[in-house]
């Protein structure tokens, strides 16, 4: 992991989630989270933002895997059943493709189980310097 340019094994919005990075290889990643009742929505059920968030950070995890800064480019999300407080949640992302500085990666949300949630796709940009605007000499794309 150490690869991952900047990124850190926990990130603030994840450590403060609960969310749990239990794997990252070339082009992968698997997240963890539980749902807490702070997460539910008016409806009794997750936000969607939470759910959208977990995809989102498994994603950032599996293009940033080659030790370059990765950054999202566009993406969406598919919810295909609700989630209640206590349920846990298990994001997987996999590379689809990389071509010149894009990527587009896929990212399922199931439960553990294996009853999918939610579909995540995502498209990334590799960029120079780090993700606040600064450049590190030597370290240009």
């Amino acid at each position: 992991m150490n690869g991952m340019n900047g990124m850190t094994t926990e990130d603030p919005a994840c450590r403060s989630l609960g969310i749990a990075l239990e794997e990252v290889a070339a082009g992968r990643a698997r997240l963890r989270m539980r749902i807490t009742d702070e997460m539910v929505n008016g409806h009794g059920i997750a936000h969607g933002g939470y759910l959208f968030l977990l995809a989102d950070a498994a994603f950032a995890y599996a293009c940033n895997s080659y030790g370059r800064v990765t950054l999202a480019h566009s993406a969406q999300v598919t919810f295909l059943r609700p989630v209640a407080a206590g349920d846990e949640l298990v994001a997987e992302a996999t590379e689809r493709v990389r071509y010149g500085r894009n990527g587009v990666y896929d990212v399922t949300v199931r439960r553990p189980a294996g009853e999918i949630v939610a579909e995540f796709r995502g498209q990334s940009v590799t960029v120079s310097g780090r993700p606040d605007g600064s450049t590190s000499e030597g370290k240009h794309s």
